[in-house]
């Protein structure tokens, strides 16, 4: 059986002569089947590109975006690095005031790693290395908890200072540093041949003479134990400095506290007069330390 045929006419323009091709019907179809898919996929191309294109503006800004993004975390772990400096000075100065202070040393601290180095370079580059830029963003994160870690200690270690450091400074207030009052030693502390006996004695204060009416100062913070009568002393004040001080006023003129009465360094407390047991106006002073007399002189600094 002969095989079907199409025949294709070409009408050429003028007087030109009819031209006839006489064709297979299969490769017709063929032809045909090839053309519409080829249509198809200039056209499928033709959109994608479209949509490509529409993208482009896009991607410009992502990729301006991720330029900024990788300035913006270089300058980052630049002012993570100086923190950790800044951290290990701060460290380094806590360890030296524990060893002033005779405090035992803080908790374990580990030691800053410098973050970035070359990677950090990397950045401003246009070569796009996902790990470095991935790894520099671990290591940011991992950074900033060793810091938070860090800050707590040194946060817990300052608070123990302070504390320290105040306990300290209750001590110094509280401990007896000026002279109580002015005017010339007349009796210092340890033997002398008393004056009313012409006997050997041990003297258990310092004698300092001046004006009746010359005012007498606390030497330290302390409570006032004691104001009153008390023998040869006359009139007399004890004061407790805490940290087992007391110090004691003798042969006052006038009171100016009472007992119960918390005073301060350098507020008047009496005036110096010639009451109880002495020859002359002056002011008996003594300082105890655990109830034990012991020298005056070694708490007037100035």
């Amino acid at each position: 059986m002969a095989s079907k045929k199409a025949t294709l006419v070409f009408l050429p323009g003028g007087s030109g002569k009819v031209r006839k091709v006489k064709i297979p019907s299969g490769f017709l179809r063929l032809f045909l089947i090839i053309f519409v898919l080829l249509s198809i996929g200039i056209c499928w191309l033709i959109n994608d590109y479209k949509k490509i294109k529409a993208q482009i503006p896009r991607l410009n800004i992502l990729k301006k975006e991720n330029r900024i993004q990788k300035t913006q975390l270089a300058a980052l772990i630049r002012k993570i690095n100086k923190i950790n400096k800044e951290m290990m000075k701060l460290q380094e100065f806590d360890q030296k005031l524990r060893i002033m202070t005779n405090l035992n040393p803080s908790e374990k601290q580990e030691q800053f790693l410098g973050l970035g180095g070359s990677n950090i370079n990397a950045l401003n580059t246009e070569q796009q290395n996902d790990g470095v830029y991935k790894e520099l963003i671990y290591q940011t994160h991992k950074s900033l908890e060793n810091l938070e870690t860090e800050i707590a200690v040194t946060s817990r270690s300052q608070a123990e200072l302070s504390k320290f450091l105040r306990e300290q400074k209750s001590i110094l207030a509280c401990t007896p540093s000026i002279r109580p009052t002015n005017g010339w030693f007349s009796s210092g502390f340890g033997y002398r041949i008393s004056p009313f006996t012409n006997l050997r004695e041990f003297h258990k204060g310092l004698d300092i003479a001046t004006r009746i009416g010359t005012p007498i100062i606390a030497p330290a913070d302390g409570l006032v134990v004691f104001a009153g009568r008390e023998g040869n002393f006359g009139r007399m004040i004890a004061i407790n400095h805490g940290y087992n001080l007391m110090t004691r006023y003798g042969h006052l003129h006038k009171f100016c506290v009472r007992k119960g009465q918390h005073v301060k360094r350098g507020q008047v407390i009496g005036e110096v007069g010639s009451t109880g047991r002495c020859t002359g106006p002056h002011l008996h002073y003594e300082v105890l330390l655990n109830g034990v007399p012991v020298n005056p002189l070694r708490y007037i600094l100035n």
